[in-house]
């Protein structure tokens, strides 16, 4: 089973993943794509080793998401997140410059190892794409990359959640329909 969970910031994404990770393996590794690169960042990171349970493995994987993917082979894998690995793999460190060819080349090779991974998959991304047009170019190669990304990832995915205030609300499978009310 592969489950996205994508949301806004602060919107519960990774608490839920995490909930709902717990609840469906005991045996569960974090892929997580987080770097340190300011006090406030390593603060945050710090507050999700707290947050994570104990017995968990942990990889740091800022980058090579797709091979880290192929490299598990027991139990769930929770993926947390793929906005913060797309800034990675498009801004490497000391460039400020956009690197396409990482970002294109990482972008593929994840998509090819979910698609062929065994293993539950908990994947967490942001929705970036509902606000207003940025006013510069690279927060617009951002929000393009991160909307084709999700639709590329919701479409290998078996379920879809937009999750926003804590609630999920399942975007796939769609919900059945009900029958139109008599009148």
């Amino acid at each position: 089973m592969r489950t996205l969970l994508i949301g806004g910031a602060r919107s519960g994404k990774s608490a839920l993943a995490q909930r709902w990770s717990t609840e469906r393996s005991a045996d569960v590794c974090t892929l997580v794509t987080g770097t340190e690169s300011d006090p406030e960042m390593a603060a945050r990171i710090a507050a999700h080793r707290r947050d994570r349970p104990r017995h968990w493995r942990v990889r740091e994987e800022p980058i090579s998401l797709g091979r880290a993917l192929r490299e598990e082979t027991s139990g769930l894998v929770l993926v947390d997140c793929l906005t913060l690995w797309i800034s990675n793999c498009l801004w490497p460190p000391n460039s400020t410059d956009i690197d396409y060819a990482v970002w294109r080349h990482e972008c593929r090779d994840f998509l090819e190892a979910l698609t062929k991974c065994k293993l539950d998959v908990v994947i967490v991304t942001n929705e970036v794409g509902t606000g207003i047009v940025p006013n510069n170019a690279a927060s617009r190669v951002f929000r393009d990359e991160q909307g084709w990304l999700n639709q590329s990832v919701a479409a290998v995915c078996d379920e879809v959640f937009f999750v926003t205030a804590g609630l999920p609300l399942c975007l796939k499978p769609a919900p059945a329909h009900t029958a139109t009310p008599p009148r």
